[in-house]
C-alpha cells in the first residue's frame, strides 16, 4: 500500500498523524513551525487524500492504521509521533508496536473510546457510541449530510454546522467518510491499560482543552489516574479541535517537548 504524505525540513524524525476529517493538512502551520528543525513527516490515514480507501470485508484496527504507515518506522532509527484525536489513537498503536523506535509521544486528545466501558461512567461510553450510531445509520442511508451536521456540532461546539458555507459542508460531509471505519479502531480495541502502561514510553506526553467535550475529558482523567509518570499539559482556550483552531497555543507547546532533553 502507497501512503499518501508531506515532507518537510531536516533532522530527527517527527511523525504527525491527523485527526478525523481534517487529513494531512490540518498540520500546515505545525509543519512550518517544526521544520526549520525537524524532518516532519504528515501522511494521509486510509481513505484521506490519494492513500487508499479500506477495501477489506472486516472492520478495521488500529494496527492496520499502523501497517499503513511501516515505511516511516522502516526507514528511521528513532523518530517522535504527534497524534491528535484519532491519530492520538493511531499514534498509541504505533509506539506499541514499534518500541524500540519511539522517542518521545505527544498525544493530543486522543479517542481510544472502548476504555471508558470498564474505566468510567456508562454516559459517557453511551455519549460516543450514540455518535458512532448516528454515523453508521447515515452511511447506510446514505445520508451522510446527516451525520456530518451532528459529527461538526459534537466536536466542534453546538451550531458549527450551520456556520459553515455550502462548499466548506460538501468538503466535511466527503472527508466525514473514512470515519465509519474508524469508530470500528477505537470501539473495538482490546489493549488493556496495564499493557499500554507498560509498553508505551515514559516520555509520553497527553495535551488538553480545559473546554473538551465530555468523553475526551474523561479518557484523560482515566489517563490521568493511571500514568503517573507521563506528563500532562493543558490550555483553558480552544476545545477539541485546538490544534487547527489555536495553533498559536498548541504548536509552542509541541515545539517544548520535542527540544527539551
Amino acid at each position: 500500500m502507497k501512503v499518501d504524505f508531506i515532507e518537510d525540513g531536516h533532522g530527527s524524525a517527527v511523525l504527525l498523524i491527523h485527526s478525523t476529517v481534517a487529513g494531512n493538512k490540518q498540520w500546515r502551520k505545525l509543519i512550518e513551525y517544526l521544520s526549520p528543525h525537524y524532518q516532519v513527516i504528515a501522511p494521509n490515514l486510509f481513505g484521506y487524500g490519494s492513500s487508499p480507501k479500506w477495501s477489506k470485508n472486516r472492520n478495521q484496527t488500529l494496527s492496520d492504521q499502523v501497517d499503513l504507515l511501516r515505511v516511516f518506522f522502516d526507514q528511521n532509527e528513532s523518530i517522535s509521533i504527534v497524534g491528535h484525536s484519532f491519530g492520538g489513537s493511531v499514534a498509541m498503536m504505533a509506539a506499541k508496536k514499534y518500541p524500540e523506535k519511539i522517542k518521545k509521544l505527544v498525544l493530543i486528545e486522543p479517542n481510544p473510546f472502548y476504555l471508558l466501558k470498564n474505566h468510567s461512567d456508562p454516559d459517557s461510553y453511551q455519549e460516543v457510541l450514540n455518535i458512532r450510531d448516528i454515523i453508521k445509520a447515515n452511511a447506510f442511508k446514505e445520508t451522510w449530510w446527516q451525520a456530518a451536521e451532528q459529527f461538526a456540532d459534537y466536536w466542534n461546539g453546538s451550531g458549527a454546522w450551520k456556520k459553515m458555507d455550502e462548499l466548506r459542508r460538501e468538503k466535511f460531509t466527503e472527508a466525514l467518510k473514512p470515519n465509519f471505519h474508524e469508530f470500528d479502531c477505537v470501539i473495538n480495541e482490546t489493549t488493556t491499560l496495564e499493557e499500554w502502561r507498560d509498553v508505551l514510553p515514559l516520555n509520553t506526553h497527553i495535551l488538553f482543552s480545559e473546554q473538551t467535550v465530555n468523553s475526551i475529558r474523561k479518557i484523560v482523567t482515566i489517563f490521568e489516574e493511571t500514568m503517573s509518570n507521563w506528563t500532562f499539559h493543558s490550555y483553558t482556550e480552544g476545545a477539541h479541535m485546538a490544534p487547527l483552531t489555536h495553533p498559536n497555543i498548541v504548536n509552542p507547546i509541541i515545539h517544548k517537548i520535542l527540544t527539551e532533553v
